[in-house]
C-alpha cells in the first residue's frame, strides 16, 4: 500500500478512501519540492524541513505556529528508522496527516501537547496551551483570508480580530481541567479535546489548507455564516471574524444561517423608534451591545420581536458576553421571560428587553435610547448570566441588530415551494410502491443553486 514501509503508516492510511490515499502520501513529495519522480521511486533521501513547511503554510500561519505543526510531526514515533538530520519522514507526516484529519481526541492529544510545549514534552502548562491555541485560533483566521473563504464578510471594515482571537482563545483554554493548578497532561487534554471540539475544526482547516491537502469527501471546513447584507463602505461593525466563530455555532441553525444587518447606530442613528422598525417582525435576530466602558455584550432572539407589554420568545434564545470575556448563557428554565419589546405605554416599561424582570432585565435598553441596565447581581434569573456591562446602569456607546437566517416572507415562500407530499415521506413511499404517478414531482420549480 503506497511507499510507507511503517505498519503504523499503513494502517493510518487504511482511514481514507482508495482515491485519497495517494493525496495523503503525495504530500510528503510535493512538500519537499522533488516532484513525480521521487513518488514513483519511492522515497526521498532527506527529511521534510521546517524551510519547507515555512514556504508552503508562510501565507497561512505564524512562523511560531508553523515550527508547532513541525514540532508536531516530529514527535510521532513511526516504528521505522528515521531519516538523517532534523527533518521529518514521509511515515511520520501520514501519520500526523491521519490523526489531525482522521483522528480521535486521543490520537490528537500528544500532537497538541508537542505542539504547544514540543516534541519530547511529557506535560505542559495552561499558559503553553493558551499560547498554543492563540497562535491556532489566529492562523485560522488568516487561513480564510487568504483562502478567500470569507463567505461576504469584510474584515477591514470590522472590529479588531487581533483581540477578537485573544478572547476566542481564552474562552476554548476555559474548559481545560488541570491535573493540579497550572499542569496539562496527555489524560487533561484528551478530555479538553473530546469536549471542546472546534479545536479539531481550526486544526483541520489549517493542516488540510495550510498543507494544501485537499480530499474530495471532505471539503474545508465551515468557520462563518453567510453575511448576506451590510452596506459595507459606511459601516465599521462589532463583529470581527472570531466573534462570528464563536457565535454563529450557538444558533440553532449555525453556520448555515445567513447574517444581513437590520440597525447600527453608526448608520441608523440613536433612534430606538428606528431600531424597533428595522427588527420588528424580521425573524431570529442577534443584539450586540457595547458600552461606554468598553464592554461588549448582547442576546440572541429566537423569534421575531413584536411590540407588545408580555414577554415573547422561547427557550433557544440567549444572552452572551464578548469583551473582556466570550460566554453563552442559555436559559434556566426558572421563568420564560425570553423577550420583552414595548413602546409607547404609560403603565408598562418601554424599551428592549431580555431576561429577568421587569427593572431587573438581565440585558435592558430603554426607550430613551443611550442609555440602559444590566441588573443581574447574583445572576439573571432566565438565563443565568452575570452583570454583562462594565456599570450595572450603563451608557451605550454602539448597538446593532443582525437579522439571522431568511426573512419570514422568503420562509414562507420556501415552504410554499414545497410539496404537501414532503411532509409524509411515508405516504410518499406507499405511492411509489403501489406504482403511482407523482404528479407534483413535475410541477416543482428547479432548485437554486446556492454557490452560483
Amino acid at each position: 500500500m503506497g511507499n510507507t514501509d511503517s505498519v503504523v503508516a499503513q494502517k493510518r492510511l487504511a482511514r481514507f478512501r482508495p482515491d485519497e490515499r495517494p493525496v495523503i502520501e503525495g504530500t510528503f513529495d510535493r512538500l519537499h519540492g522533488t516532484g513525480s519522480s521521487a513518488s514513483s521511486s519511492g522515497k526521498t533521501g532527506k527529511g521534510l524541513s521546517l524551510d519547507m513547511l515555512k514556504i508552503t503554510m508562510g501565507k497561512m500561519a505564524s512562523e511560531s505556529m508553523i515550527k508547532r505543526v513541525f514540532h508536531g510531526i516530529h514527535s510521532i514515533d513511526p516504528e521505522v528508522p528515521l531519516p538523517p538530520g532534523d527533518g521529518v519522514s514521509r511515515e511520520q507526516l501520514v501519520i500526523f496527516l491521519a490523526d489531525i484529519l482522521r483522528g480521535t481526541a486521543e490520537e490528537r492529544a500528544p500532537l497538541v501537547l508537542a505542539m504547544a510545549e514540543g516534541a519530547k514534552a511529557t506535560a505542559t502548562t495552561a499558559e503553553q496551551i493558551i499560547g498554543f491555541v492563540e497562535d491556532l485560533v489566529s492562523a485560522a483566521v488568516q487561513t480564510l483570508v487568504h483562502r478567500g473563504h470569507l463567505r461576504g464578510w469584510q474584515p477591514d471594515r470590522m472590529a479588531d480580530g487581533h483581540q477578537g482571537v485573544k478572547l476566542l482563545s481564552e474562552h476554548l483554554t476555559s474548559e481545560l481541567k488541570s491535573s493540579d493548578q497550572s499542569t496539562c497532561d496527555i489524560p487533561c487534554l484528551e478530555d479538553w479535546l473530546f469536549r471542546i471540539p472546534a479545536m479539531a475544526v481550526f486544526l483541520e482547516l489549517l493542516i488540510g489548507e495550510g498543507l494544501g491537502v485537499g480530499l474530495p469527501s471532505r471539503p474545508p471546513p465551515t468557520l462563518l455564516p453567510t453575511c448576506r447584507y451590510a452596506p459595507w463602505s459606511d459601516l465599521r461593525c462589532l463583529l470581527n471574524l472570531p466573534l462570528l466563530m464563536f457565535l454563529s455555532p450557538q444558533l440553532p441553525e449555525g453556520h448555515s444561517a445567513p447574517w444581513r444587518l437590520l440597525f447600527s447606530t453608526n448608520i441608523h442613528g440613536e433612534s430606538f423608534t428606528r431600531l424597533v422598525g428595522n427588527c420588528k417582525s424580521r425573524g431570529p435576530t442577534v443584539l450586540l451591545v457595547k458600552d461606554t466602558k468598553g464592554h461588549i455584550f448582547g442576546g440572541f432572539a429566537s423569534q421575531s420581536w413584536e411590540v407588545k407589554p408580555q414577554f415573547q420568545g422561547d427557550s433557544r434564545s440567549f444572552l452572551f458576553s464578548i469583551s473582556p470575556y466570550m460566554r453563552v448563557f442559555t436559559c434556566t428554565g426558572y421563568n420564560n421571560h425570553y423577550m420583552y419589546l414595548n413602546q409607547g405605554q404609560q403603565t408598562m416599561p418601554n424599551g428592549l428587553g431580555m431576561g429577568g424582570q421587569h427593572g431587573y432585565f438581565g440585558l435592558w435598553l430603554d426607550c430613551d435610547f443611550g442609555h440602559g441596565h444590566s441588573r443581574a447581581r447574583p445572576r439573571c434569573t432566565t438565563y443565568g448570566s452575570p452583570q454583562l456591562s462594565g456599570d450595572e446602569e450603563f451608557k451605550l456607546d454602539t448597538v446593532e441588530m443582525w437579522g439571522v437566517g431568511l426573512p419570514p416572507e422568503e420562509q414562507e415562500q420556501d415552504e410554499k415551494k414545497k410539496s404537501v407530499l414532503d411532509a409524509d415521506l411515508e405516504v410518499q413511499a406507499m405511492m411509489e410502491m403501489t406504482g403511482k404517478t407523482l404528479h407534483s414531482q413535475g410541477l416543482r420549480e428547479p432548485e437554486e443553486d446556492e454557490g452560483q
